[in-house]
């Protein structure tokens, strides 16, 4: 039987949201052949590896982004939307200057 701190430690020691399916998959089928876990629990661990690995990467992409809208804030930098808009605002002030009077 899997002990919850040594699931824990698992789960912290190899860094979960760096897991890809098939490094998970290894990684549990080689507890199972080491005899530290059967194969009823590896199943279990398996699943636990593969949602965390995905909440953990969520949480690392919002992180990422919230750090990036940060730096253009304090940059002062626009974003593709704003730019756009001001493409669009230059493209009808010249439609309206070129206009015959």
């Amino acid at each position: 039987m899997l002990k919850e701190a040594t699931k824990k430690l698992i789960l912290t020691g190899i860094g979960v949201f760096s897991l890809t399916r098939e490094k998970a998959e290894q990684f549990v089928k080689e507890l199972v052949e080491r005899g530290q876990i059967n194969k009823d629990e590896a199943k279990g661990l398996l699943d636990e590896l593969i949602a965390r690995g995905e909440k953990e990467r969520s949480a690392l992409s919002q992180l990422i982004r919230k750090e990036f809208e940060k730096m253009q804030s304090e940059l002062g930098l626009v974003s593709k939307k704003e730019l756009e808009a001001l493409k669009t605002q230059i493209d009808n002030l010249e439609a309206k200057l070129n206009r015959p009077s």
